[in-house]
């Protein structure tokens, strides 16, 4: 037998070695790597739970999340897969949203672009003139004015312009639209509906006809069973024959029927419907039903339909004759005169209104 092993033995013998030696550093690195991500994850988890902690301590009724703490959770996110079993003041899907917010901000300021250079206040301004001198225009024509006057532009920057003006002159469309009211507003009133609650449950419907001119109210009243001969009657006492109103606007409840309408045209008015779901349309209307909710009807409770109309006629008393109005040049629709101080030891006395709700301002001699 031979005693010292042949070159083969030993090659072998040499692999066989550096293999168990292989296999060793891969198991003390598997094993130190386990041991060093599970006490990397319980760092985390201790620390995820201890900054929920700290949320709860804050002397709050509700304990609330800052930017710091979402800016936390969403590195938490990012560090740690097992971080849902550690939350439960939020959602995980809250933590989620948080993180997809960030990335668009991140990516928005990344994606930001500088631009071209403004265009310089002359040709604004020129392109501005051009386009008030001459409202048929368009960009094009506009362009082609300024190549002629020697400026270099391009055709796209003028219509990013001229939309961006486009807001101004929505703005002087709608001042036009208002100087039209102003001036016809003599010939236009307004009626609708709106309902009140009474004491014992009971719903009563309020009608009302209002015209622009001054914002006076023409007639009031309230029933329980609104029917159409009943809005007739009620048309007939508000406009008075001959009619000085040509105009009369209204909204497209069921209640207006067909009997409304013919009465209206009968009586020479024309009935202007408003648009489905446009309360704005009778503004005039709508803006003294939440006048009449806001000062009145949101501080006391009618006890009937005879409460009601009398608490009502009082507020139009008070709404006609004291009460300012911002649309009137803080006048009021009855034309109160302006009081001067009579006398140095005048003082001022305050004159309750809708039984005490609102006051009246006037001068008084002191006693």
């Amino acid at each position: 037998m031979n005693k010292f092993p042949t070159p083969s033995n030993m090659r072998y013998c040499v692999l066989r070695t550096i293999r168990m030696m292989i296999a060793l550093v891969l198991m003390t690195i598997t094993y130190l790597r386990a041991f060093f991500i599970s006490r990397h994850r319980l760092g985390l988890e201790a620390a995820a739970l201890r900054q929920q902690l700290t949320v709860f301590k804050r002397k709050q009724s509700r304990p609330r999340l800052g930017s710091l703490d979402r800016f936390f959770w969403v590195a938490l996110r990012r560090l740690w897969t097992g971080w849902p079993s550690a939350l439960f003041i939020v959602k995980a899907d809250t933590v989620v949203s948080w993180h997809r917010a960030g990335f668009r901000l991140f990516w928005r300021l990344r994606s930001r672009r500088l631009g071209r250079p403004r265009i310089s206040e002359e040709i604004r301004q020129l392109i501005r003139r051009m386009k008030t001198d001459n409202p048929g225009w368009g960009a094009p024509r506009i362009h082609g004015e300024l190549l002629q006057l020697g400026f270099h532009i391009s055709e796209p920057t003028v219509s990013r312009y001229l939309h961006r003006l486009k807001r101004r002159t929505d703005n002087e469309k709608a001042k036009r639209w208002l100087a039209f009211l102003n001036n016809h507003r003599e010939v236009i009133a307004a009626f609708d509906f709106f309902t009140v609650p009474t004491l014992t449950f009971r719903v009563l419907y309020c009608f009302f006809v209002i015209k622009h001119h001054r914002r006076r109210i023409l007639h009031f009243n309230a029933t329980t069973h609104p029917t159409s001969d009943w809005i007739v009657q009620q048309l007939r006492e508000a406009l008075p024959l001959p009619c000085p109103y040509r105009y009369i606007l209204f909204d497209r409840d069921r209640k207006f029927g067909g009997e409304v309408r013919e009465f209206l045209k009968a009586s020479g008015i024309k009935a202007v419907r408003t648009s489905v779901r446009s309360p704005w349309q009778n503004g005039v209307a709508e803006r003294w039903v939440g006048s009449c909710r806001r000062e009145m009807l949101d501080h006391i409770i009618p006890l009937n339909e005879r409460h009601l109309l009398r608490l009502g006629h009082e507020y139009i008393r008070y709404y006609h004759e004291d009460r300012t109005h911002i649309g009137l040049h803080k006048e009021t629709p009855a034309g109160r005169l302006v009081e001067s101080q009579p006398s140095p030891s005048s003082r001022v006395w305050a004159l309750p209104r809708i039984g005490g709700l609102h006051h009246r301002y006037t001068w008084s001699a002191a006693a």
